[in-house]
């Protein structure tokens, strides 16, 4: 942003006090103190200090930016402190808005409660944070925190998912960093695939924001709602720290779309497949959906998720024709592997392996549980457990777990913004089969 706007230059800690301030000037609710919303709202603010303090304890391992940034080096022992304390603030967060979320579709009474700031001055300011977040895609400004983790290098071991997909996420992070001299062959990102790469970035973050918007207009009955949550989405800390990660906002966009077209199950499907063929954890999201649906979509909703893990099977075959390649990027396609082999990056770096066995037991017991729980499911209940799983699988996602916050915060903050939804239900929100519509 330099090269645009001559001397600017905003680091991490006070783009956080800045966020923090506009989300209370814009969005709290002096009149009504103790309402639910203004929890949520100091809840997400409550992100920035676990992002700050993984963001200086990265600093401290980069000789190079410590002395442009004028900080005093410490020992390796504080800033392996620092990023565990960060890691552990942002999985306590995590906790409270899970809870938070498997708790929503009790909330029956919900106020609107419309933002400080009119419908025309959100819009300006909603528009005007999506440029400068998309021109930091662009420019890849080092003072960012995804900036630090790109310095750390790929995993050993990557995390589920599509293999494509992390190829470009490694592109995105090697075009962050500076040309090394002395191993060039390091660093070979051409100016063309970079370019994509950044497009393809641009492209999901403005999707994303068209959906909330969409969301707003046609299952809220309310723009002025849409344009609250997608400003919101935009004003969080973690988004403007991690607007290149195009491993987390794609999916992110495919699962919010698939919300979004909810009353087609076949394009759901499609959607949400394509999310779980990318990434993985989506899958789980499976019980949740296919007991919504129930007798009316279900069958539908399922060919769909079908239809696009096919395609993306075939794309793999296309992209790795030899069989062991292919076999092998199939297996890490579905997940297929000891999660507990893996050398963990995030919080389990600090803590034993063996820990991690009951979470992902009691992450597949709830999975299967909102099947049947709650019996009545809505486009509430949709949002709200479908943030709630994709917000679980950060508590035992073993590369840099908990730092994957775009998987779950669009359908957070949609969440936090949605009326009550009681009416739209499958049986009356989704069409019957072409075949049924013909024979009644």
């Amino acid at each position: 942003m330099q090269e645009v706007l001559f001397g600017y230059k905003l680091n991490p800690t006070t783009w956080a006090y800045i966020s923090a301030l506009m989300m209370i000037g814009v969005y709290f609710k002096f009149h009504r103190f103790w309402s639910v919303r203004n929890l949520d709202l100091v809840a997400l603010i409550s992100f920035s200090p676990g992002l700050l303090l993984l963001y200086y304890g990265l600093l401290r391992q980069s000789p190079e930016l410590m002395k442009a940034w004028g900080v005093v080096p410490g020992d390796p022992a504080l800033s392996a402190h620092l990023i565990r304390t960060g890691y552990v603030w942002l999985f306590s967060v995590g906790g409270f808005f899970f809870i938070r979320l498997l708790l929503d579709p009790m909330m029956v009474r919900r106020p609107l409660l419309e933002p400080n700031l009119s419908a025309s001055g959100l819009t300006f300011t909603g528009a005007a944070l999506l440029v400068f977040l998309m021109t930091n895609v662009i420019t890849c400004p080092p003072e960012r925190l995804e900036f630090l983790l790109a310095k750390q290098g790929p995993a050993e071991v990557r995390s589920p998912g599509f293999a494509p997909l992390y190829q470009l996420a490694d592109v995105a992070d090697r075009a962050m960093l500076p040309v090394d001299p002395a191993k060039p062959e390091t660093h070979h990102v051409t100016p063309t695939l970079a370019a994509e790469t950044h497009a393809v970035t641009i492209l999901a973050h403005l999707a994303l924001v068209i959906g909330m918007l969409w969301i707003g207009l046609r299952h809220f009955d309310n723009i002025h709602t849409g344009v609250a949550a997608a400003t919101l989405y935009l004003l969080t800390f973690s988004t403007s720290q991690l607007t290149s990660q195009v491993e987390q906002v794609v999916p992110a966009m495919l699962l919010l779309w698939a919300v979004a077209a909810y009353r087609r199950p076949l394009v759901a499907g499609l959607l949400l497949g394509l999310a779980g063929g990318l990434i993985y954890y989506p899958l789980f999201l499976l019980p949740l959906w296919l007991g919504f649906y129930w007798w009316r979509g279900a069958v539908r909703f399922g060919v769909g998720v079908v239809v696009s893990l096919a395609l993306l099977v075939v794309t793999l075959a296309i992209y790795a024709p030899e069989a062991g390649a292919f076999l092998d990027n199939v297996q890490l396609m579905f997940g297929w592997r000891n999660p507990f082999a893996i050398k963990a990056t995030g919080i389990w770096q600090f803590w034993r392996a063996e820990y991690r066995i009951p979470v992902v037991a009691l992450f597949g017991v709830i999975s299967l549980g909102l099947a049947i729980w709650p019996p009545h499911k809505n486009l509430g209940t949709l949002l709200s457990c479908s943030a709630a799983v994709m917000l679980a699988t950060q508590f035992w996602h073993a590369d840099q777990g908990g730092l994957c916050v775009a998987w779950y915060l669009p359908l957070l903050i949609l969440t936090i913004f949605r009326p009550n939804l009681e009416d739209r239900v499958a049986l009356s929100a989704v069409r019957p089969a072409w075949g049924r519509r013909r024979k009644g």
